[in-house]
């Protein structure tokens, strides 16, 4: 029901970027990864549902222009009838149908989103409709369901009706599955013009909830019910990760929607050059780095359910086939494998200016100690620089994504691939001491950050050294 919202959610939003290297109850790597052992794995065969049903609603500001009821009618009719209208949708439905139902009392039963929520979900509403929406007295719930055969057909002329609907008695439209709410304009662009040969975009029918599981985090799709199939979850990871964790989710969501069979147990190869949504393909092709495979060797594992998941199946994309000292560094290593990646190493001699930069940046890490302890915002992560000790006695400085700091020791991931230490490997979880910390970032949820001044300082002296063109 539109009531039901958990407050944990960040949402996820991803663009065809490359990937560059470079709290609650907490769960420890080590009972993390024997929890993952002891999961089963996803069995080969058929993986979309054999009936699909979903549930819309458009709430009204605050009231409709007309009666939904008859206007839903008539679309039907336009549409020769099909889906079929019913009173009540039973749990098997071969051919096509939908049932509807107001409900008056929406504040008590079927609360809207509120001005948080749509800060986050609200797709092309204005604030003076967002302000609207907190009085709605009527919720127009449209429930469809129809069998396997129709899940692209019956999706979209789903989509197209309640669009319609909407607009013809001047409403907002919710998606239960992926709980947002959207103007009908912004529905239109989403949910109707993103089809290519049949198959839409996935990313733009499902959403993806990203939120702290102690030092790390945990990211879920919702909506995947929609299409027949298990929503998608990736745990583990770093916040510096997020935007590769959220590509390689709806890399995997548009892969699977278009081919819904596992034919290896536990197993799953992700071709990025076999989606067939050209736009989709492309977008994320154009993106990749000139080492990328554009393929990646996943796992799939039955998903474990937690508070504020969807009512739905859930698989796990796991990374047991990269080799790893690790989870994380497995984890970064399918990565690597998938989009590509680039570093470098520059050596620096430790002049004045540089050393001087350094101290301002040591002077800071009491505070950030402390705002790390207190409990960062969903999204915001600090990285160190530190050195790590080469096998020939120098030193490789490289940063780390803090996900344990007490006193002065810092615990994090590897964000470098290192280039003379064997023994390391980037993504791995690493310790360094707070007294050996050269340098420090801070990025915040909006994109801002804060730090590196050493960085800006080595840029400026690789300048200088390579001349002028």
């Amino acid at each position: 029901m539109g009531s039901m919202r958990p407050d944990r959610v960040v949402l996820i939003v991803l663009f065809p970027l490359a990937i560059t290297l470079g709290l609650s109850c907490s769960k420890q790597p080590a009972d993390r990864e024997t929890a993952a052992a002891n999961q089963e794995h996803v069995p080969a065969g058929e993986l979309m549902a054999e009936f699909i049903g979903f549930q819309y609603a458009v709430y009204y500001l605050p009231v409709p222009s007309s009666d939904p009821r008859v206007v839903l009618q008539q679309l039907l009719a336009e549409e020769q009838g099909v889906p079929s209208l019913v009173e009540k949708i039973e749990e098997r439905a071969d051919a096509p149908l939908v049932s509807c139902f107001s409900l008056e009392d929406v504040q008590a039963v079927y609360a809207p989103p509120d001005l948080e929520s749509i800060q986050y979900f609200g797709r092309g509403l204005s604030k003076e409709q967002a302000q609207l929406l907190q009085a709605s007295e009527l919720a127009f719930i449209v429930e469809f369901a129809h069998n396997r055969a129709h899940v692209w057909d019956g999706l979209r002329q789903a989509n197209r009706i309640v669009e319609k609907l909407a607009r013809e008695t001047g409403g907002l439209l919710w998606d239960e599955m992926t709980r947002e709410i959207f103007t009908p304009d912004e529905w239109h662009a989403r949910r109707i013009l993103t089809w290519t040969n049949g198959v839409p975009d996935i990313s733009k029918h499902t959403t993806i909830h990203a939120y702290n599981t102690g030092e790390y985090v945990r990211a879920i799709t919702l909506g995947m019910e929609k299409i027949g199939l298990p929503d998608v979850v990736v745990d583990g990871f770093s916040w510096s990760s997020n935007r590769t964790m959220g590509h390689l989710i709806n890399l995997f969501c548009q892969a699977v929607a278009e081919r819904p069979t596992i034919t290896v147990h536990g197993q799953y190869d992700l071709d990025i050059h076999r989606i067939r949504n050209r736009e989709v393909r492309d977008a994320q092709l154009n993106s990749l780095y000139s080492n990328a495979t554009a393929n990646a060797r996943l796992t799939l594992k039955e998903g474990r359910w937690e508070e504020g998941d969807p009512a739905n199946r859930l698989i796990e994309l796991a990374f047991d086939r990269y080799s790893g000292r690790d989870v994380h560094a497995r984890q970064q290593a399918l990565e690597s494998h998938l989009f590509g990646w680039e570093d470098d190493i520059t050596p620096v001699q430790h002049n004045k200016e540089l050393l001087a930069a350094s101290q301002r940046a040591k002077a800071k890490l009491p505070e950030l100690r402390n705002a790390f302890t207190r409990g960062l915002d969903p999204g915001e992560f600090i990285q160190v620089k530190a050195p790590f000790e080469s096998p020939d006695g120098g030193h490789e400085w490289m940063w780390v994504e803090v996900t344990a700091w007490k006193g002065n020791r810092i615990e994090g991931l590897l964000n470098n691939e290192p280039f003379n230490i064997p023994s390391l490997q980037a993504g791995q979880v690493v310790s360094v001491k707070q007294k050996d910390v050269f340098d420090y970032i801070r990025k915040y949820p909006d994109g801002e950050q804060e730090g590196n001044e050493t960085g800006k300082i080595i840029e400026k002296m690789r300048h200088v050294e390579a001349g002028p063109g």
